[in-house]
């Protein structure tokens, strides 16, 4: 997989943590236990701190960057889709960020909330906890609460898809 060091700054990933032969991790990334990056997904680490907490998702496609004045931080069991842009901003926990959507800098998204697809969270948004938020920019739905356990199976989808590529992807 091509991981890289930034001067001397390299990435920590854990040993459960699954990353792609074909996802691309650079300086300054910290990957949680049973988390999983995509083919062709891009964590690039070079301006501050990226973290992906544990049992979270990063699918192919996605990238996620940072910036000097604010780290990228994605909290535990999030489900990250794909085709995804996270720029320099906090996700909660159990959160949902949908194919296709962009998440720009200073923005929050909630624990528990669900970024619809395409959506796009404009800079220093907030998205409170377990609310959607649609649109371009995005808005929350009012009266929507989204359930507590709405992102269960997605969550531990992509933990045994991990655990299942680690043991068995082979390239031909």
């Amino acid at each position: 997989m091509p991981l890289y060091a930034l001067g001397d700054v390299e990435p920590d990933i854990h040993p459960d943590a699954y990353v792609h032969p074909d996802a691309v991790v650079i300086g300054n990334v910290t990957i949680g236990a049973e988390s999983s990056v995509w083919p062709t997904a891009v964590l690039r680490g070079d301006d501050g701190h990226i973290v992906v907490g544990a049992r979270s998702s990063i699918q192919d496609g996605t990238i996620v960057h940072t910036t000097l004045e604010q780290p990228t931080l994605i909290g535990d069991e999030v489900t990250v889709g794909h085709n995804v842009h996270i720029e320099a901003a906090t996700v909660g926990d159990r959160a949902l960020i949908s194919s296709g959507s962009v998440v720009l800098n200073g923005a929050t998204v909630g624990e528990g909330a669900i970024v619809a697809a395409g959506a796009v969270v404009s800079p220093k948004a907030v998205i409170p906890p377990r609310t959607m938020a649609l649109g371009i920019p995005a808005r929350v739905r009012e009266g929507f609460e989204v359930p507590a356990d709405a992102t269960d199976y997605a969550v531990s989808s992509y933990v045994q898809r991990g655990q299942r590529f680690r043991a068995e992807l082979r390239r031909l």
